[in-house]
């Protein structure tokens, strides 16, 4: 009998976040994978590492983690041929995935070369659209309200065009983009209603004023919010 991938959403990186039925995954599985940068620490694991009980075999899958070189096929080829073994041999794996793995999740990726041949389970976590609502203390919709979340990559007309059709926007990855979509939220006249929050749920977490955010200095693990009626519930 071969075992069962389990791709497991671990939530945002609040450790206090992460979902009764992946606690028990992560902590049942003989074997667990999580994505890593080339060198350094997994994320993913640092999250569930107070809940981990010793003992499982880890598979690191080491990535590039620059848009430019994303996704490496090749990592997701070999990652997929190392946890493909543990399932022939009757082993389950339970894959860590920061936030949600099918909300922008590099899960997908090995799910799409696992699922073929074997049998996978996707248990949703707190997505980071999720957590930074909460943080913020700001309500994604209500009513018929359209919510529209953005990559911030994109250029600034479609940014322009996708904000107009909206009622409420998530803008994610904005990164080294900031500059470009507080621009656009500034001519569109919404910056008065745009929240903009890093980290959310981590020891680190920044809540600040669009206007005191430093270009230079925004993280990957960030996002701007905002709803044309200023609160949602309005």
């Amino acid at each position: 009998m071969t075992g069962t991938a389990y791709g497991v959403g671990v939530g945002p990186g609040d450790p206090e976040l992460i979902t009764l039925k992946g606690l028990r995954l992560v902590q049942s599985a003989p074997v667990i994978a999580y994505p890593a940068p080339e060198t350094g620490d997994s994320l993913a694991r640092a999250i569930v590492a107070p809940h981990l009980p010793g003992g499982q075999r880890e598979i690191a899958i080491r990535m590039p983690m620059v848009a430019e070189r994303f996704p490496a096929q090749e990592v997701y080829d070999r990652a997929a041929g190392e946890i493909t073994a543990e399932l022939d041999a009757g082993r389950d794996v339970a894959i860590l995935c920061e936030g949600d793995p099918f909300f922008y999740g590099s899960f997908m990726y090995l799910f799409g070369r696992l699922a073929e041949g074997h049998r996978v389970e996707v248990v949703p976590g707190v997505s980071s659209l999720n957590a930074c609502a909460a943080a913020l203390g700001a309500p994604l919709v209500a009513r018929n309200d359209v919510l529209t979340v953005i990559p911030a990559p994109l250029a600034a007309d479609e940014l322009r065009q996708r904000l107009g059709e909206a009622d409420a926007v998530a803008i994610v990855k904005p990164g080294r983009h900031f500059a470009k979509v507080r621009d656009v939220l500034e001519t569109a006249g919404l910056s008065g209603h745009a929240r903009y929050i890093e980290r959310a749920t981590m020891d680190h977490q920044r809540i600040l004023p669009l206007a005191e955010v430093d270009p230079a200095e925004v993280p990957y693990f960030s996002m701007i919010l905002v709803h044309k009626r200023g609160e949602a519930w309005r």
